[in-house]
């Protein structure tokens, strides 16, 4: 059984991210890097999710790791 995600923090991280360039979110909450990956999850049974940017833009990581539609905030952290 996995373990619960961190709680990283209680708002998205606001990132600009590039036309087709893939990053890896964190999903466990543990990464130092957030909101990416750094390899902390090993052992959690929680994996990283692969976000691949459709358009140069402003994106919302999910910081609080409970959101609906990850790696994007979908507001979840409101109700934590």
């Amino acid at each position: 059984m996995p373990d619960s995600p961190k709680i990283a923090q209680k708002a998205p991280y606001p990132v600009e991210v590039t036309e087709g360039r893939s990053y890896f979110w964190c999903a466990c909450g543990r990464s130092k890097r957030q909101p990416f990956c750094d390899g902390s999850h090993q052992g959690t049974g929680i994996e990283p999710v692969k976000y691949t940017a459709e358009a140069s833009k402003k994106v919302f990581f999910c910081g609080c790791k409970h959101s609906a539609t990850p790696p994007l905030c979908d507001g979840s952290h409101s109700k934590l």
